[in-house]
């Protein structure tokens, strides 16, 4: 029997993966080896974060909100590049827990060059028309020069984020969660180093400034692509090439953009709500900005045990429902919910009180200071609805239950967010602790929603393959 070039190229690929024993992912995996690498990776984002926030404040205070403004409407654009790299995330999943693993490369490779096509396009916009995108937030004439600077290099290489959430996906979904630490242990490295150069170093006389702490985050993004990359290939998990594409193969990426687009689209409608809540702040003057880019910096490390938590039992839960043990998965869940819940709010109120000793690191303000504790206070109860929906909303997708959580979202984020947040923050004139408000009450509803929508079993039947026993 003759074999085709198409079936040939599968096949070699196929047995190219296979020479590396996939790893198995069920209700036995340990969560501290899949959450654990992922909990320190996020905080070393956070670090990351907040170093760039840290020397930027020590360089300047009207450059914390310009970098603080840019780096808002550009995570607008990443969302965008999530609705593959997340379609590849509960594809890949499922299709291992399935035991489905003959057409892995070639999702490997439309994931990957369809997104790298896309950023390339979305980075282009941005480049192009960043002066436009930032005079829609109202940025002040202050801090609009640097937030252009800023935005036109690294969001003019945009791209690069696109390629390394795809390249991450597919490595945690594998179980290499460890691999994303030590990414971003290096990228701290390379970022720290670059900014110390630009700001304080023998780069200074350049007299970049802002200009040089981009540089240095295009640097660390160059840096964790390839590092995504060669683990790829060291552990031949497979290949990424356009071979694979020929012919192309529509129903996958159809079946992908049925994933991605309900799911991207809940955190793209979260990000275009937050960007018309930071309009609301903006407008109340560059301390309230700034308050608002401190306050969210301290923030992150309320959410990052229950965020970590929730993506790994999100890649369990796939797995599981690839399987066919949505019961299963079930108790995975709930499990997760009610480990997370004590933590997330525990760490909040522990970050509320400890802020005006923390914010020493940023600023000396006591008008910001007080400010942020107010928002803070608001983080504690802003908490408990975020943390449900990290975790239920985040199975809900690796179940293939997608459209409902961007649905619940748009009616919570743009009728309860942005209707209780202008109310009390400018309406009442509670100012940005006001908006917060807006903010905790719609994660709060929206909360309850879905965690109510997961006990009564809705998202059982959705999974997108059978399992092949």
């Amino acid at each position: 029997m003759r074999t085709g070039k198409g079936e040939l190229r599968h096949f070699v690929g196929y047995a190219y993966m296979k020479q590396t024993a996939v790893r198995k992912i069920d209700e036995k995996t340990s969560m501290l080896i899949l959450a654990g690498p992922l909990f320190a990776e996020m905080l070393l984002n956070i670090l990351l974060n907040n170093i760039d926030t840290m020397m930027i404040s020590r360089y300047s205070e009207n450059a914390v909100g310009a970098v603080g403004n840019a780096n808002q409407m550009m995570t607008l654009f990443v969302l965008m590049f999530g609705v593959i790299a997340s379609a590849t995330g509960v594809v890949v999943s499922q299709y291992l827990g399935a035991n489905r693993t003959e057409n892995m490369n070639q999702i490997y490779s439309l994931a990957f060059i369809v997104n790298l096509v896309f950023g390339v396009f979305m980075s282009a916009v941005m480049f192009l028309f960043c002066r436009s995108f930032l005079s829609l937030l109202k940025v002040n004439d202050v801090q609009l020069p640097d937030a252009v600077t800023y935005t036109k290099i690294v969001g003019g290489l945009l791209f690069l984020q696109a390629c390394y959430n795809v390249m991450v996906q597919i490595l945690r979904c594998h179980g290499y969660t460890r691999v994303g630490m030590i990414i971003s242990l290096v990228m701290n490295l390379v970022n720290i180093l670059g900014n110390y150069l630009f700001l304080y170093g023998p780069l200074k006389k350049l007299e970049l400034g802002v200009a040089g702490v981009a540089i240095s985050t295009i640097s660390a993004r160059i840096v964790a692509l390839s590092i995504a990359v060669a683990v790829f290939y060291h552990y031949k998990i497979g290949i990424i090439s356009p071979r694979f594409l020929l012919p192309f193969p529509t129903k996958i990426l159809v079946r992908m953009l049925k994933i991605g687009v309900p799911s991207a689209g809940e955190n793209l409608a979260y990000s275009f709500y937050q960007l018309v809540l930071l309009s609301f702040v903006n407008a109340m003057g560059p301390v309230a900005t700034n308050a608002k880019v401190y306050a969210s910096t301290l923030m992150m490390f309320s959410v990052v045990f229950s965020n970590s938590l929730a993506q790994a039992t999100m890649i369990v839960t796939g797995h599981l429902v690839g399987a066919g043990r949505e019961d299963t998965a079930d108790r995975r869940v709930m499990k997760t919910l009610f480990t997370s819940l004590p933590v997330a709010v525990g760490i909040a109120t522990l970050n509320c009180l400890l802020c005006p000793l923390t914010l020493k690191l940023f600023t000396s303000s006591t008008e910001a200071l007080g400010l942020v504790r107010q928002i803070l206070a608001v983080g504690i109860i802003m908490e408990i609805g975020r943390t449900i929906n990290l975790v239920i909303i985040g199975s809900m997708k690796a179940a293939g239950d997608v459209l409902f959580p961007v649905l619940v979202g748009m009616l919570c984020m743009w009728c309860i967010g942005i209707g209780v947040g202008y109310g009390c923050g400018v309406a009442l004139g509670i100012g940005v602790a006001g908006i917060f408000m807006g903010t905790a009450a719609d994660e709060c509803c929206r909360g309850m929603i879905v965690l109510i929508r997961w006990k009564m079993g809705k998202w059982k039947g959705k999974a997108i393959v059978r399992s092949r026993q």
